[in-house]
């Protein structure tokens, strides 16, 4: 019996083959049996309207965001240029001016 390679993405062992192509079953990743070392798949983050976000976007705050170990608050239409799109929980990293560096999540925000 032939031994398949783990996800490229979650690394689970119990992946199954249909066809040419191999399919996670932890994840639901699919990938090329011929590709060998795949890539993983693009991070695709969307903002609030569900428009797809891109590094170097530029976005606006659409609520009022207390700031966690701090007594101020980031206010409702503040500007974030040269977003960084990350992966987990929080997925935007940027350095907002006054603020400095932090992480935001993609629901409170909106491009543009």
């Amino acid at each position: 019996m032939q031994s398949l390679p783990p996800c490229p993405l979650c690394q689970a062992d119990y992946s199954w083959q249909d066809g040419d192509n191999l399919n996670c079953p932890s994840c639901g990743h699919i990938w090329s049996l011929s590709d060998g070392e795949s890539q993983p798949e693009q991070l695709v983050v969307r903002d609030a309207n569900g428009n797809l976000l891109e590094d170097g976007d530029t976005v606006t705050v659409i609520k009022d965001l207390k700031v966690k170990g701090s007594s101020s608050t980031l206010k409702i239409g503040t500007r974030v240029k040269g977003i960084r799109l990350v992966e987990g929980d929080h997925n935007i990293d940027c350095k907002i001016d006054g603020f400095g560096p932090m992480k935001l999540k993609s629901e409170f925000v909106k491009r543009g």
